[in-house]
């Protein structure tokens, strides 16, 4: 890619975000109103995103898969204390092939497992008085569906890709991940759930990419999750757990670079539901940045190898230590941008009521 397309690509974003700002400024004279983190209130990232810019008109499903992957519990840090030798794919997938960062951020309101994953296959925030999903607790004994815990309708990416005539699957290791069959049944078209089984899942994908080929993968794998609760984030078992479930995601990327069909096509997204406090067996609190940083990253068909705050500038870089509130504008990157962002690959426009990467401007490709 040349300088000068490079650079039209970035102003043009810039253009974008200029605008949107500006729209924020003309609701508020308006009478719309922000919100603190928390509050509860309708806040000026949610009406930007809402209102600011027409939203992407998509034909239809363009022949791409994408699979997203969310590791659950993988504070990013552990990436520099492994090194490439120990953790070679995550590496690949996130600094040496793909556009990664590990400086996104986790849901602001909680930085645990069901509500942040709800995020990632809905688009939206957390609290349901400010248009979220309503999912806030993180066990398998509440056997509300999403729409119950909104009290409205709420869409996901797998109604979006089923209503565009593709397939949809989830692959998860924990039994409060069959919310999503339970809330989207005629969306999901396979839901296979093993619980700390991180290989049979894995492999399971495997096999179902090779002789189904649907268009949206949700593969979770709990492994770093379980270790950090069982024996503390960064012990010896944590770290082996990180290790391990690298080379599940590697046999993934593998699976896909040795099929020439799929390699041409084939989109995966990386991200985490929270990190976790080396030494301890929490990542509850939400204002602790070992537990509200996590990692983002595209790899495979058509992504550059830039880093993700490289290819998105307009994007707020937040520092090591900030968890900029929903007033912030622009945002960071953030993990709940996994259904849009999937969508945009697979060139379909966003998820009706989403707020993260509505307009589908998280970039993934120079």
């Amino acid at each position: 890619m040349t300088s000068s397309r490079r650079g039209g690509r970035l102003r043009s974003r810039a253009v974008a975000a200029s605008l949107s700002v500006a729209c924020s400024l003309v609701l508020a004279s308006s009478g719309c109103t922000t919100a603190t983190p928390g509050s509860g209130g309708p806040a000026a990232i949610q009406v930007a995103a809402t209102q600011a810019a027409p939203l992407p008109v998509r034909a239809g499903l363009n022949g791409k898969h994408v699979i997203a992957i969310s590791v659950d519990g993988l504070n990013p840090s552990v990436l520099a204390k492994l090194g490439r030798a120990r953790t070679p794919y995550l590496h690949k997938l996130i600094y040496d092939q793909g556009a990664g960062t590990i400086q996104a951020r986790s849901q602001i309101e909680m930085t645990v497992t069901l509500p942040n994953h709800t995020s990632m296959v809905t688009g939206r925030r957390i609290s349901a008085a400010a248009g979220g999903h309503g999912v806030t607790w993180n066990s398998d004994t509440v056997t509300k569906t999403v729409q119950q815990a909104a009290g409205h309708d709420v869409s996901s990416v797998f109604q979006r890709v089923h209503s565009a005539g593709g397939k949809t699957a989830v692959f998860a290791t924990k039994s409060k991940f069959a919310l999503f069959n339970r809330s989207w049944p005629v969306s999901v078209d396979k839901s296979y759930i093993r619980v700390e089984q991180n290989s049979a899942v894995t492999k399971a994908l495997r096999t179902d990419l090779i002789n189904v080929r649907r268009s949206f993968y949700f593969l979770h794998l709990g492994l770093p999750d379980q270790m950090g609760h069982t024996y503390g984030w960064m012990s010896p078992k944590y770290l082996a757990g990180v290790e391990y479930v690298d080379s599940l995601v590697g046999s993934v990327m593998r699976r896909v670079r040795l099929d020439p069909e799929l390699n041409r096509s084939t989109v995966i997204i990386l991200t985490s539901d929270h990190g976790g406090i080396p030494g301890t067996k929490n990542h509850g609190t939400a204002t602790d940045p070992r537990n509200f940083t996590v990692p983002f990253a595209f790899w495979g068909a058509g992504v550059d190898n830039i880093p993700l705050y490289a290819l998105n500038p307009t994007r707020t870089q937040p520092g090591a230590s900030t968890q900029p509130g929903f007033a912030a504008s622009p945002q960071p990157i953030r993990n709940g941008e996994v259904a849009n962002a999937a969508l945009d690959v697979l060139g379909l426009g966003p998820v009706a009521g989403s707020l993260w990467d509505r307009n589908q401007d998280l970039a993934w490709h120079d």
